[in-house]
């Protein structure tokens, strides 16, 4: 018995690399947000985002769910 091609198609990649960088966008926001309601200085706030772990987690599976399309072939 053999086991079903488990490979992800382009589309799914895709699709999941736009829903992935919606919410990657959504967090970023928030975190924009919570920095104006506390009145924190711009360069902090985005010293925050770019040491903010889930960001940074979610932006390296971005990287890869883009190289993963890249060498896909059509």
């Amino acid at each position: 018995m053999t086991q079903p091609d488990s490979t992800p198609s382009r589309q799914d990649l895709e699709s999941t690399h736009k829903e992935l960088s919606d919410y990657r966008d959504r967090l970023a926001a928030d975190v924009l947000a919570m920095g104006r309601k506390l009145k924190l200085p711009r360069p902090m706030v985005e010293q925050n985002i770019a040491q903010h772990e889930e960001l940074n987690r979610v932006d390296g599976v971005l990287r890869q769910l883009e190289a993963q399309i890249r060498t896909m072939v059509d």
